[in-house]
């Protein structure tokens, strides 16, 4: 599909990957609804992204997220592309996991997506196509990392769902494609839910793994998913790789 006036929502569109998305998109000819919970925040952003239409919603909540779709088919007319980035770590040994966090965990991660594919799914159909594009995680094939079960669990839930919704939609001529970024150099690390191993930091690179990606790559990432409808993209081919037996990092 042509980005060009393209009507695309942006979950997590504050910050982070999100946010760089939202820019790239719109410099290329998109326009974007900026969804994350804070408006003030958003409404700052909206400024410097021209057509832009930011909109406050807890996306757990569902009937905010309804209201989120409304809003956007009110404003815009028709949604041709939803993003779903909008995501949280989460570090904690399995002993020490806490099962309010788990939930907390998949229902941004697993859930939320999940209802948003669901609330958009009418909407493409009647137009005649759309594309949906999951933000999951190169965590999900590499080798284990202590202290990050729910978040690569999430993910890899998350994962599924994109592509079993791929081959139940595309009789509509709606597009599902999963995303597994790298490492990535933005606030993610920071704003983990952290309960045993810190995992707060951005792993540095010692030689033996690539230095973190920047938002930015994986913009340019979802675009390339956008443009050519793949069912996986890595923003490396190199990446691939750990489809075939799990990656190290």
């Amino acid at each position: 599909m042509d980005i060009k006036n393209k009507i695309v929502i942006v979950t997590g569109a504050s910050s982070g990957i999100g946010l760089a998305t939202a820019k790239f998109l719109t410099q290329k000819g998109a326009k974007v609804a900026l969804v994350a919970q804070s408006q003030s925040e958003l409404d700052e952003l909206a400024k410097d992204i021209p057509g832009s239409f930011p909109i406050s919603a807890d996306l757990r909540q569902e009937d905010e997220a309804r209201k989120m779709i409304k809003k956007v088919l009110e404003h815009y007319g028709k949604i041709d592309i939803l993003i779903n980035n909008a995501g949280r770590n989460y570090s904690s040994t399995i002993e020490q996991i806490e099962t309010k966090n788990i939930r907390e965990i998949f229902e941004l991660n697993v859930l939320t997506p999940v209802e948003l594919i669901q609330e958009v799914t009418p909407v493409m159909r009647k137009q005649g196509d759309g594309i949906i594009i999951n933000i999951s995680s190169g965590t999900v094939f590499m080798q284990p990392f202590p202290g990050m079960s729910t978040y690569v669990a999430s993910k890899r839930a998350l994962a599924t769902f994109s592509l079993v919704a791929r081959e139940e939609l595309k009789k509509d001529n709606i597009i599902v494609s999963v995303i597994y970024p790298y490492i990535t150099a933005t606030n993610f690390y920071k704003d983990t839910l952290n309960v045993g191993p810190n995992n707060r930091e951005i792993p540095k690179s010692d030689g033996k793994i690539p230095p973190a990606d920047s938002a930015e790559v994986v913009a340019e990432t979802i675009l390339r998913a956008i443009e050519t409808g793949e069912a996986e993209v890595f923003p490396h081919d190199w990446m691939k790789q750990w489809q075939k037996g799990g990656g190290r990092v």
